[in-house]
């Protein structure tokens, strides 16, 4: 089965871009959603945070507060190592496990945000990158989650850069453009990925 890995920077359009690959009938794997999923109330990797960062992280309902931590992590990288080596093995576990449920399928795309920065790549056969230029993506962010440019770019700053995404990517998919632009894209590497199968047969 072949496993693309799809990547790219906050804001540039990866949601939209694997809800059209799920449209099409492939599986996805959404490594975002995994790691919430890991810091519900009672799960070892929220366990994990309160004793190594503070329980300061939680609310009164016992429950992770991501916008309070994303501003730590952002500004303490010590904080943000810490919480990567908590929760990248506990999302590779998991990847694979639903990997392994999924081996009939022609092709998954694995969602993979910080494919760079987690050393997830090792786990795909192509890497496709979705990328928009970083103005865009600073305006998307702002709007999407209502906070100013400075933490916009600081966001940006803690991620790889566009040219080290680059040089990991096997397909890229511009997304600069309308909706139906970034769809044509989507549908002609659909019919690409049928075609290649499994690299490794």
């Amino acid at each position: 089965m072949l496993k693309v890995g799809l990547t790219g920077g906050i804001a540039s359009g990866k949601t939209e871009v694997s809800n059209h690959f799920a449209r099409l009938g492939i599986p996805v794997i959404d490594t975002d959603k995994i790691s919430r999923e890991l810091v519900e109330p009672g799960k070892p990797a929220l366990q994990q945070i309160q004793k190594q960062l503070g329980e300061q992280f939680l609310d009164t309902e016992g429950r992770l507060n991501r916008k309070l931590l994303r501003k730590h992590i952002f500004d303490n990288p010590k904080a943000r190592k810490a919480l990567e080596n908590i929760l990248h093995p506990a999302i590779r576990q998991e990847t694979e496990h639903r990997l392994s449920a999924l081996e009939t399928e022609p092709y998954v795309l694995l969602v993979v945000p910080l494919l760079v920065e987690s050393g997830l790549k090792s786990m795909v056969d192509r890497v496709l990158l979705v990328d928009a230029p970083e103005s865009l993506q600073v305006a998307r962010v702002c709007r999407r989650d209502s906070i100013d440019e400075k933490q916009a770019e600081k966001i940006l700053a803690a991620q790889a850069s566009r040219s080290e995404r680059a040089c990991i990517a096997d397909d890229v998919i511009e997304n600069s453009g309308n909706l139906q632009q970034l769809q044509q894209q989507v549908e002609k590497l659909h019919k690409f990925y049928l075609s290649i199968g499994n690299p490794s047969d």
